[in-house]
C-alpha cells in the first residue's frame, strides 16, 4: 500500500499556477498647477471678507431696527 507522502510532490505540481502578469503603472506629472497657493489664500480671504461684511451690515440693520423700535416706544 503506497503511503500518502509519495503523492505530495505530484499534488503540489498540479496545484501550482503560473504567476500573473506584472502590473505596469505609468506616473504622469501634471503640466502646471491650475490653482496655486496664492489663489487659494486670496479666495479664502475674499470669502471671509464677504462674511465679515455681511455680519457688519446685519449688525447695522439690527441696530437701526432697535433704534426705531425704542424711539417709538420708549422705556417706561
Amino acid at each position: 500500500m503506497p503511503s500518502a507522502l509519495c503523492c505530495l510532490p505530484w499534488l503540489s505540481a498540479v496545484q501550482q499556477q503560473p504567476p500573473p502578469p506584472p502590473i505596469i503603472v505609468k506616473i504622469v506629472e501634471p503640466d502646471n498647477d491650475p490653482i496655486g497657493l496664492a489663489n487659494v489664500v486670496i479666495g479664502a480671504l475674499g470669502l471671509s471678507g464677504a462674511l465679515a461684511l455681511c455680519a457688519i451690515l446685519l449688525g447695522v440693520l439690527l441696530a437701526g431696527l432697535l433704534f426705531l423700535v425704542r424711539s417709538r416706544h420708549p422705556l417706561r
